[in-house]
């Protein structure tokens, strides 16, 4: 029996005969790509009763409906050693796993992966590190026999033993110890001596076999007969057994422990047991050297030893097994997303990657206090629980402080944003719901955010990651001629989407509220922020974050985000203009309607009726109408309670002229007025003919004469009376005291009073 497999294309095949890629099949596939199988033998009707299925993800093995011993392989965007069954239905009992190795489509994916995952693991016990610094600890370490949790934890120290900087540690360490002086008895020749101790004397006096004296001899006439030839005495010397190397050398038995529990676990696949006894042999190389030899067993693991933290090498490992020991009771159930069942899903690992990059980020220009940071990390039944994971909402908050402003902010990890939402004044997208991969939230310090959200106070900016885009042309493209807009609809109609990444920035843009940028992070080489207009925001675009060791890989986004921070200093900028008055135009939750002809310019400036205010004067005969008209001025007392007018924004900002005369109800002499009011002296009034005048000063507008240019308005009556700012001037008043009492409305609410 025989499957054979096929790539669609050529070259989505490799096969590895030289074992260049070491712990991992000798078929490569690549992701994205698709592949034809087929169960073979020289009798067919043996072939057809075999089946080729993945049990973890059903949609990879796509089998055909009459002939289901053939079919396609879709890899998709998994990426890791791929486990797919082969089951002959003639007997169900008997299953074979067949291995095969998807390739990312990113060449240097696995120097990447290794990389992020050591940067994961030191950021999670940088963090626990962070709450409770540790100066003594068990040296005993309690292994569980959970599969997933023992792989987790592999996976952490797997990569940590195979970095050059761990290699270089223990190199360090064996070319340099750490030594001090001790002293040891032994029997020496009395004659030896050159110096005698108190100790020394006693023994020369006490211990057995002893010599007589003469005679003659001093000590024998001080009445001591005779003396040991051979005593005790004390011996100082260099040694290497120090706390500090049986550290080393518990911290290295401590890792080959767990490397051999490990490769021993009966649930343990072949590829997993194959890199554990891999870096057992490593582990057992360093403690075969002559240092460890004459190093014991330590008691006690003292910490916070100086040597420990600050002697090249030793300082090393102590991180490296602080990181172990730590890693060793935290439990990530995002890491299943990453490397469950040997796959290694680089680009969820850069989602992942990113949220710690994004969160130094943040920290650096943010005030996050040390509380928030510390809820990532949640103790619970002596384990710690990294709350971290595709779906599950991380928030962390903060505060930024400069010159005249004070904001908050908030940033969340896979934060959804409902849709369908009705009410504007709640945080939501209008249309489905979304969920961007990072979402920055910016608002004023005295306002609640939900309050922000409610006065359009609050920003929004999300970001995505995208691993598999290399190329900043992926993401925003090029200017495209007609031909290749026309062959992108053909492609559209067939599923495939070219600017996808770039509509999908769109669509958090416009369908999530509030937004004012949306941006793609991915592992490129071009930084490319495009703006919407003449400030940072609102915008679009990319920036590259490249998984590169000795590198700032954030420099463009902190730079983007400082400016971001700049712009928020200004208070008067565009973007904070146009919220404001959105705000106002939305918080009316029943517009007005206006169906009526009016001017659609005035002074060639957009004319919107419910912010152009007309001014309702009163002329009490025909002569004063008549001297108006001619002279096109309207005079106002200024110096008389009941008829002289309050300058707020309507009255001064009023365009339009609205006359109406005594002992009329409906008005239909409308004037555009000009910029400006003026004061007139009485002299200067009567000089112009105007007569019956009791004030020594009137307020004067200017008015257009010519009504022929408000052609809209041209034999339109307006029943006055009917509108509430006039029924609010008359209230309570004399009806003939109240009649000179100017006031103003809006064009809208004017235009609903026509007389039809």
């Amino acid at each position: 029996m025989y499957l054979c497999v096929d790539a669609q294309k050529k070259g989505d095949i490799e096969v590895d005969t030289t074992n260049f890629y070491k712990h991992e099949p000798i078929y490569q596939l690549k992701e994205g790509c698709f592949y034809d199988f087929e169960f073979s033998h020289k009798n067919e009707n043996i072939a057809k009763h075999f089946r080729l299925f993945c049990s973890d993800q059903s949609n990879i093995v796509k089998n055909r409906k009459r002939k289901e011993y053939i079919g396609v392989i879709a890899p998709n965007i998994f990426v890791g050693t791929l486990t797919l069954q082969i089951l002959n239905t003639e007997q169900p009992d008997k299953k074979w796993d067949l291995h095969l190795e998807v390739q990312s489509k990113k060449t240097g994916y696995r120097k990447d992966y290794q990389y992020m995952l050591n940067e994961i693991t030191s950021k999670c016990t940088d963090l626990i590190i962070q709450a409770n610094s540790p100066v003594t600890h068990s040296f005993e370490t309690d292994f569980e026999a959970d599969n997933k949790t023992l792989y987790q934890r592999f996976a952490f120290i797997n990569s940590i033993i195979n970095s050059n900087d761990f290699e270089d540690a223990v190199q360090r360490i064996v070319t340099s110890p750490t030594t001090n002086w001790t002293e040891e008895t032994e029997l020496t020749d009395a004659r030896k001596i050159k110096r005698f101790k108190n100790s020394e004397l006693r023994s020369l006096i006490n211990s057995d076999n002893r010599l007589k004296l003469r005679v003659t001899h001093p000590l024998y006439q001080k009445g001591i007969k005779s003396v040991a030839t051979k005593i005790q005495s004390y011996r100082k010397f260099e040694s290497v057994d120090t706390s500090e190397n049986r550290f080393i050398k518990h911290a290295l038995e401590t890792f080959l422990k767990f490397c051999m529990d490990i490769a021993n676990h009966p649930n343990a696949g072949t590829r997993l047991q194959e890199e554990a006894d891999i870096v057992s042999e490593k582990l057992e190389t360093h403690l075969q050297h002559d240092l460890f030899k004459e190093v014991s067993r330590p008691t006690t693991l003292k910490l916070n030893s100086p040597t420990l933290q600050k002697k090249e090498g030793y300082r090393e490992v102590l991180k490296v097994w602080l990181k172990f020991d730590l890693a060793a009771k935290l439990i990530w159930n995002g890491g299943d997303d990453v490397y469950s069942g040997g796959k290694k899903d680089i680009a969820t690992l850069y989602e992942y990657w990113l949220f710690f990059k994004l969160l130094d980020v943040l920290k650096n220009i943010f005030e996050i206090e040390p509380k928030e940071l510390e809820q990532l990390i949640i103790p619970s039944n002596d384990k710690l629980s990294l709350q971290l994971k595709q779906g599950k909402v991380t928030a962390l908050r903060g505060s930024y402080t400069k010159a005249n402003r004070h904001l908050n902010i908030r940033f969340n990890y896979n934060r959804s944003f409902n849709g369908g939402t009705h009410d504007i004044s709640k945080t939501g997208s209008w249309t489905t719901t979304l969920r961007p991969d990072y979402t920055l939230s910016i608002w004023p310090t005295k306002l609640k955010e939900t309050e922000a959200e409610a006065t359009d106070q609050i920003v929004h900016i999300h970001f995505d990651a995208k691993y598999k885009i290399a190329n900043i042309n992926q993401i925003l493209g090029e200017e495209q001629s007609e031909d290749s807009l026309n062959k992108q609809k053909k492609q559209n109609l067939k599923g495939i989407y070219k600017n996808a990444d770039l509509l999908k920035m769109h669509a958090y843009k416009d369908a999530i509220r509030r937004t004012s940028g949306a941006y793609v992070l991915y592992p490129g080489e071009t930084n490319k922020p495009i703006r919407g207009f003449h400030e940072v925001l609102p915008g679009l675009g990319a920036f590259p974050i490249k998984p590169t060791e000795n590198t700032n890989e954030t420099i463009y986004l902190e730079n983007f985000i400082k400016e971001v921070l700049k712009h928020f200093l200004n208070t008067a900028s565009q973007r904070e203009n146009i919220a404001h008055k959105s705000y106002t135009i939305r918080k009316n939750d029943t517009p007005n309607e206006l169906l009526e002809p009016i001017p659609e310019y005035f002074n060639d400036e957009k004319l919107i009726p419910d912010d152009t205010y007309v001014l309702v004067g009163f002329s009490k005969n025909n002569n004063r109408l008549n001297w108006y008209k001619e002279h096109g001025l309207y005079n106002f007392r200024m110096d008389d309670e009941s008829g002289s007018p309050r300058f707020t924004n309507e009255v001064v900002n009023a365009k339009f002229l609205l006359l109406r005369e005594s002992g009329n109800s409906q008005a239909s002499h409308i004037f555009k007025l000009k910029h400006g009011i003026r004061v007139f002296s009485k002299q200067r009034l009567l000089e112009l003919g105007l007569l019956n005048l009791t004030k020594d000063n009137y307020l004067v507008y200017d008015f257009e004469v010519d009504t022929e240019k408000l052609v809209e308005f041209r034999d339109t009556v307006w029943n006055f009376k009917e509108l509430e700012q006039y029924k609010k001037t008359v209230k309570g008043k004399n009806i003939r005291t109240a009649a000179g009492i100017p006031f103003t409305t809006t064009l809208t609410e004017l235009m609903k009073v026509i007389d039809k």
